[in-house]
């Protein structure tokens, strides 16, 4: 997708009459314009070299996430053994908490901005070549090799102020789902900035000083429905991470979005505490289908010491419930391991998720944390915290991969976090990372299979998915293994009938008489390889049993 973030900054540079040029160097990449290998930097720095030669640039400005960090410092190493004259910037949530040591690390960099930029891009472009003293927002190096650091940058009160997207400096929509294929058309659109919290893990409520503003809600439509005006642009996705901690701004999107009927679905980041059944109802009519939300842990102890600041109180599946209830799918995103979670949280965490997918269509992603610089486990556990070979990290998930990127990495392990795991034992790590690469896609495809299994066994979802891995055989055979009929064989005239009682009254199938004999012999008595051997072929019969219903 286009980076949000970029498209604004380019929007701020045009209106101040600043001549500019936006690169998406990811995509160049997935396009194939850019090699995925190890000469990605390389190739990166001989690019951005060939705009500056052809538009004179002053400066070049990379924007990065945690993940991209090596990739830019890399780039950026290069660049200035190109041209020493070339003032080199980076900013971005990903220099969050190493500003001040990117600087004295890395000669060749010139400056670090810091949190908001709209304003501080224009303020520096203006200050050229004179220098960045008096600048907010920014740390430099002046001309004796000094770091020095400007005085804070106050956040826009305002997000009315913000530019309009430049969305003509990056490649259209359509090019980037041609790469992706997503049919979707899910495009993100920078709709708020900030959070209030202070997770243990992330970053992104220190990175914007612990502040939430969301962007106005008529100004919020009109993104929305420009949209319209963009081919291959179909659903929009609102960045802002904790939509409806405003609960009186969401109301007024909602309306405004019924009143203007754009036909424009769209998705949302939340926190479960801040939304209840009256906002999600009106969510679901405006056009919303989709939530993100953090859960992190079913266990209220563990959210505890990690700073979520969520009510012990409250019942995640109550809105697991609400969002079903609106039309809307809730992506529900739990953390492995993270500090506080022992065996018994585990299982809470696990159960919840088996109950969830039960209760409603949920999307399940389980995730190991990685202590980035800049958050709360990354100042606690970073210099502790080690890379596992074979556990990639959920944070920079196929970043981190080129010479260039591995070699700053091994050099500098405490600004780069971002790879690494929590100081615990290497079986406990590599079995959290099988549970949440393996058990979501089970809990999401066999929600009901999964539940009659835990209750045939007495078992909780960790034991369950421990019996699964033991077999050595996958899900679907452990579950034909344990296939039970659970209804009556009635004789009818043309057939026999399968009376089988569900949760909404009686299910009442026809079936031949060779199927009829293989129900009726599923009592739990045999396994499914003894039963193979009086009907061989048994597993496909069995599998379409399963599918209409007809054994648990």
């Amino acid at each position: 997708m286009p980076p949000p973030g970029l498209l604004r900054l380019g929007g701020a540079l045009e209106r101040a009459g600043i001549g500019v040029e936006l690169d998406d160097l990811a995509y160049r990449m997935a396009s194939g314009e850019l090699p995925a290998d190890d000469g990605l930097a390389d190739a990166c720095a001989a690019r951005l070299l060939a705009a500056h030669a052809r538009e004179h640039c002053d400066a070049i400005g990379l924007s990065v996430m945690g993940a991209t960090l090596p990739i830019a410092l890399a780039i950026h190493e290069r660049l200035r053994r190109a041209d020493a004259r070339l003032a080199l910037w980076i900013g971005g949530p990903g220099t969050t908490g190493v500003e001040r040591a990117l600087l004295e690390r890395f000669p060749f960099l010139d400056l670090v901005a810091r949190g908001e930029c709209e304003e501080t891009v224009v303020e520096l472009a203006r200050a050229l070549p004179r220098g960045p003293e008096g600048v907010a927002g920014v740390l430099w190096r002046d001309a004796h090799g000094a770091v020095r650091s400007g005085p804070a940058r106050e956040p826009l009160r305002d997000l009315s102020a913000l530019p309009r997207a430049a969305w003509h400096l990056l490649p259209p929509i359509a090019a980037y789902k041609r790469i992706t294929g997503a049919a979707d058309g899910l495009v993100p659109i920078d709709s708020g900035r900030g959070c209030v919290y202070d997770c243990s893990f992330c970053t992104i409520g220190r990175f914007w000083g612990r502040r939430s503003r969301p962007l106005p809600a008529a100004r919020l439509a009109d993104e929305i429905a420009e949209l319209r005006s963009l081919p291959a642009a179909r659903h929009a996705y609102l960045c802002h991470d904790i939509f409806g901690a405003d609960r009186e701004h969401a109301l007024e999107l909602c309306a405004e979005l019924e009143r203007r009927q754009l036909g424009i679905p769209w998705e949302v980041r939340a926190r479960a505490d801040h939304l209840d059944r009256e906002l999600l109802e009106r969510m679901g009519r405006a056009g919303c289908y989709r939530v993100l939300l953090g859960i992190e842990s079913a266990d209220a102890a563990v959210r505890k010491r990690n700073q979520k600041g969520m009510s012990s109180e409250i019942d995640l599946l109550r809105v697991v419930d609400d969002c079903a209830a609106a039309g809307i799918v809730p992506i529900l995103s739990l953390i492995l391991g993270l500090p506080g979670e022992d065996e018994r949280a585990l299982r809470v965490s696990l159960d919840w998720c088996a109950a969830a997918a039960l209760r409603a269509g949920v999307q399940l992603s389980l995730h190991l944390v990685n202590p980035q610089p800049g958050c709360a486990l990354g100042e606690e556990f970073g210099a502790a915290s080690r890379a596992l070979d074979g556990v990639p990290p959920d944070m920079a998930l196929g970043a981190g991969e080129t010479r260039a990127e591995r070699e700053l990495i091994a050099s500098h392990p405490d600004l780069f976090t971002t790879w690494t795991l929590l100081p615990q034992g290497e079986p406990h790590l590599r079995d959290l990372h099988a549970i949440a690469s393996e058990l979501p896609e089970v809990l999401m495809r066999y929600p009901k299979t999964f539940a009659e299994l835990c209750l045939q066994r007495g078992c909780d979802a960790l034991e369950l998915y421990r019996e699964w891995k033991r077999s050595g055989h996958n899900f679907e055979a452990l579950a034909l293994s344990s296939a039970r009929f659970a209804g009556e064989l009635q004789r009818a005239a043309d057939g026999v009938l399968a009376v089988v009682p569900t949760a909404r009254g009686v299910q009442v199938s026809k079936l031949r008489e060779p199927a009829a004999a293989i129900l009726a012999e599923l009592d739990g008595s045999r396994t499914v390889e003894e039963l193979e051997c009086l009907h061989p072929g048994i597993d496909a019969a069995l599998a379409r049993f399963r599918e209409a219903g007809l054994i648990t």
